[in-house]
C-alpha cells in the first residue's frame, strides 16, 4: 500500500476500535434497540441524499439490512447493555471471519482449506478460554453469547454481500446506505415490544447532546466514513491484503476501553485474546503464507516435483 492508503487503513482501525467505547456512552442515554433504530435512520436519511441508490433489487437490500444491519447490531447493542465489556466485544465480534467461512461452506458450497480449519479450531478454543472466565470478571454469560450471535449475523451479512457481488451488482457504500432503510422497522418494533413505550418516550424527551453525538459517531464516522474508506481500499487492493486490517480493531478497542472506561482483563481473558488473535491471523494470512513457503521450497536446488 502507498503511505496515504496505509494511513487510511490506520484511520479505519481507529474509528472502528473507538466505536465500541462510543456504544457504551450511547447506551448510558438510550436503550439498545432504540439506539439501533436511531443509528440506521440517520445513515439512511442523510446518506441517501448524497449516495445514489445502487442497482440492487430491494429483496437483496432487505436481506443485507436484516442480517448485517439489524441482526448484528441488535444483538451487539443488547449484549453490551447486558454486561459485555466494550474491549472484549471488539475482539469477540471479529469471530465473524470464522463464521463467514462456515456459512460460505454450508450455503455457497465453498471449500474450506485445512489451514482454515486449523485457524477455526484455534480461534474457537480462544473464545472458550474467554467465555469460561466470565465468573471472574464483569463479563456476563448472556453478553458473551449475544456477541457471538452478533458475529454470526455479520458472517451471514458477508454471505449476502458475496451473493450480491456474484450476481453482478456492486456491493459498495450504496449498499450500506440504502439497506439502512430496512433495519429501523424491526428495531422500532422490537424496541416497543421489549423496551416499552414509557422507556421510548423518556429517551426521546430527555434526548441530550451527548446522546446525539454518540448517534452521529455511530452513523457517520463508523458507518459512512468507515465503510466508504473500506470500499476505497477494497477497490485498489486485493481483499487478502485489506481484510487482515480488521485484526487491529480489537487492539484499538481493548486499548480505548481501558483508557476511557477503565476496563481491565484478567490473565485468563488475556490468554484467550492472544489465542483468538493467533487464530484470526492464521485465517487471514495462513493460506497465503503456506503457498509462499511451498513455492519457495519447490524452487530450492535439488527439489523436484514427481
Amino acid at each position: 500500500m502507498t503511505l496515504k492508503d496505509t494511513l487510511i487503513g490506520l484511520l479505519i482501525i481507529i474509528i472502528w476500535g473507538i466505536n465500541f467505547v462510543v456504544i457504551v456512552w450511547g447506551l448510558d442515554k438510550i436503550p439498545p434497540l432504540l439506539m439501533g433504530a436511531g443509528r440506521f435512520i440517520l445513515i439512511a436519511a442523510i446518506g441517501s441524499l448524497f449516495v445514489k441508490r445502487p442497482d440492487i433489487p430491494w429483496r437483496w437490500l432487505a436481506l443485507y439490512g436484516l442480517t448485517l444491519g439489524f441482526g448484528q447490531f441488535a444483538l451487539l447493542f443488547s449484549a453490551m447493555a447486558m454486561g459485555m465489556p466494550a474491549g472484549l466485544a471488539s475482539l469477540v465480534l471479529q469471530s465473524q471471519g470464522i463464521f463467514t467461512l462456515i456459512f460460505a461452506a454450508l450455503l455457497l458450497k465453498e471449500v474450506i482449506k485445512p489451514v482454515q480449519v486449523f485457524a477455526m479450531l484455534i480461534a474457537g478454543f480462544g473464545l472458550y478460554v474467554i467465555g469460561s472466565a466470565q465468573q471472574a470478571t464483569l463479563m456476563t454469560g448472556i453478553g458473551f453469547g449475544l456477541t457471538l450471535a452478533a458475529a454470526m449475523c455479520w458472517g451471514l451479512g458477508n454471505i449476502v454481500n458475496r451473493s450480491i457481488s456474484e450476481r453482478g451488482f456492486k456491493a459498495n457504500i450504496g449498499l450500506v446506505v440504502w439497506s439502512s432503510w430496512v433495519p429501523p422497522i424491526p428495531f422500532l418494533l422490537m424496541s416497543y415490544w421489549f423496551e416499552g413505550s414509557e422507556v421510548i418516550s423518556a429517551s426521546v424527551l430527555n434526548f441530550s447532546l451527548s446522546a446525539f453525538a454518540a448517534l452521529c459517531y455511530l452513523s457517520f464516522a463508523a458507518s459512512l466514513v468507515g465503510y466508504s474508506l473500506w470500499s476505497y481500499l477494497l477497490q485498489r487492493y486485493p481483499a487478502s491484503q485489506v481484510a487482515p486490517l480488521t485484526l487491529g480493531v480489537p487492539v484499538v478497542g481493548l486499548t480505548a476501553a481501558a483508557f476511557f472506561l477503565d476496563e481491565s482483563i484478567n490473565w485468563q481473558q488475556g490468554l484467550g485474546i492472544a489465542i483468538v488473535l493467533i487464530g484470526l491471523l492464521i485465517n487471514a494470512m495462513g493460506a497465503q503464507l503456506w503457498q509462499t513457503l511451498a513455492r519457495s521450497w519447490s524452487a530450492k536446488p535439488g527439489i523436484t516435483k514427481n
